[in-house]
């Protein structure tokens, strides 16, 4: 066996960060001192380990000198501990309104995951695998989100799965909620996955199936909407790219949404924004 030395890429204030969560936790559940495994900044090492860098619980386990068992103990705990951190929605458009932002950007994405053989039937009456996007043409879990103007990530949902449409996803999740944001002034960009989602979500004019050009209005409104709303691809990256744990979940599909927000977390840590 070679060992070599590692470097873990995250700020020693993030690290302290978590490790403070984690301890009021311990504290909050009565846990006697030196009854763990690991410190509370110990576990906040493992933690970031798997969230920067998609490392094996059972070499995480090893590396700490715990039991496989013990690892994804620690790691459930600490999910579930910064996703209880994250924003809810009527914060964030709490938030953006007080920040006077000229519009949101909402997008959905489908983090993949192992195959789940978990059936449902299509609006065609067809068998099909509930967590098959067919949109993305892998097994995963769709997540919708809410972005600053400048890609920033602010909310982000619970998941659905990746069978479920996207408009369907924000129809639960967020449409409820926006409705009344915008219409106190908030717009709301979207691609044209969310024609139909009602009044204040703004999307792109289709193009008409008569074969008829749109007029020069109409395609500079939607240039511009175009490039004020790609930003939203810049906070699905900011997650995903940084916490590689996300860009494939081994874990229960229904876990999806709790990671991404312990992700969201960590990303307005980084960045100075939590709310």
């Amino acid at each position: 066996m070679i060992t070599y030395r590692a470097t873990l890429d995250v700020s020693r204030d993030l690290v302290r960060h978590v490790a403070t969560l984690l301890a009021a936790e311990r504290r909050r559940r009565g846990t006697r001192a030196d009854t763990r495994a690991l410190t509370c900044f110990g576990q906040a090492v493992l933690v970031l380990r798997w969230f920067r860098d998609r490392t094996d619980p059972t070499a995480l386990a090893r590396d700490h000198h715990i039991s496989r068992a013990t690892a994804y103990r620690y790691l459930n705990e600490a999910i579930e501990i910064l996703a209880d951190q994250a924003p809810d929605l009527h914060q964030c458009l709490r938030h953006a309104q007080a920040q006077e932002l000229p519009h949101l950007i909402l997008d959905g994405t489908v983090i993949a995951t192992d195959r789940c053989r978990e059936k449902t039937t299509s609006v065609k009456g067809e068998p099909i695998d509930l967590w098959y996007s067919g949109k993305a043409h892998h097994h995963g879990g769709n997540l919708q989100a809410l972005f600053a103007p400048d890609g920033m990530p602010l909310w982000v949902s619970d998941v659905e799965p990746g069978s479920v449409h996207d408009l369907v996803a924000a129809r639960t999740h967020v449409l409820p909620a926006l409705y009344p944001a915008c219409a106190r002034g908030l717009p709301i960009l979207a691609d044209p996955g969310y024609d139909g989602a009602g009044i204040g979500v703004r999307i792109p004019v289709r193009q008409p199936t008569d074969g008829n050009a749109l007029d020069v209005d109409t395609r500079t409104r939607n240039m511009l909407l175009r490039a004020l709303r790609c930003l939203g691809e810049r906070g699905f990256a900011l997650l995903t790219q940084r916490w590689r744990t996300l860009q494939h979940i081994t874990a229960s599909p229904s876990k999806i949404g709790d990671i991404a927000r312990a992700a969201l977390v960590l990303t307005h840590f980084e960045h100075g924004r939590l709310i």
